[in-house]
């Protein structure tokens, strides 16, 4: 709960490059979903990368492996990347939230994906900010509503503005160089193999895809 867990700010160290941030985040206690995951699921790729790829939560392989987008969804991120002209390998993927938040039933059941709630979002945002200013990428995608309005805020719908190059949403006393940056809201990938007509889901998701791919021209 807000009032009860501190953020992850304290366990992000200053000047910190990729691997020491992956490394201070396996100790992260900043929110309560740290009590029951297996394991911190930091971001992986490319140091380099020119575009980032922001994720909701790790799901139940990620968690278990301790790499993001290594489940079904990573192997449609990967296909879609592929046909959208984006290498996986110049990319960064990574995750607003970096514990696994399940609901389960009982001892060895299966862990059933549950929604991180907004403190949730708030409390591990120090980490995402970390890596993007290690990384300053030229364009950074959000997968889905979590990841969206963990940059925007409450009131962006990615209904309304996927598949748009849109300014990164910085602030007065950011530079101009990241302010000229821009984000490409998406669905997730777990929403394209849930969706009644996967065909059209799936080329809807290139489609938007093809948006950062152009952007990175």
């Amino acid at each position: 709960m807000p009032g009860e867990q501190p953020g992850a700010q304290g366990w992000v160290p200053s000047g910190a490059d990729l691997d020491d941030l992956r490394r201070a985040a396996t100790s992260c206690q900043g929110c309560d979903l740290h009590e029951n995951a297996t394991q911190t699921v930091f971001g992986d790729g490319s140091p380099t990368a020119r575009v980032v790829f922001v994720g909701e939560q790790p799901g139940d392989q990620e968690d278990l492996q301790g790499l993001p987008f290594v489940g079904p969804a990573g192997r449609l991120l990967d296909q879609t990347l592929q046909e959208a002209g984006i290498a996986r390998a110049e990319a960064y993927v990574t995750n607003a939230v970096k514990h696994f938040r399940f609901r389960q039933s009982g001892p060895g059941k299966r862990r059933i994906h549950a929604t991180p709630d907004t403190w949730h979002v708030t409390a591990c945002r120090p980490w995402l900010d970390a890596e993007l200013a290690v990384l300053d990428p030229e364009v950074v995608v959000t997968l889905g509503a979590t990841a969206s309005k963990a940059l925007f805020g409450p009131s962006f719908r990615v209904t309304r503005q996927r598949g748009m190059l849109i300014p990164w949403p910085g602030h007065e006393d950011e530079d101009a160089a990241r302010q000229a940056r821009y984000v490409v809201a998406t669905v997730h990938p777990s929403a394209v193999l849930r969706a009644d007509d996967r065909d059209a889901a799936h080329k809807g998701l290139v489609s938007d895809l093809r948006v950062a791919a152009e952007a990175l021209t």
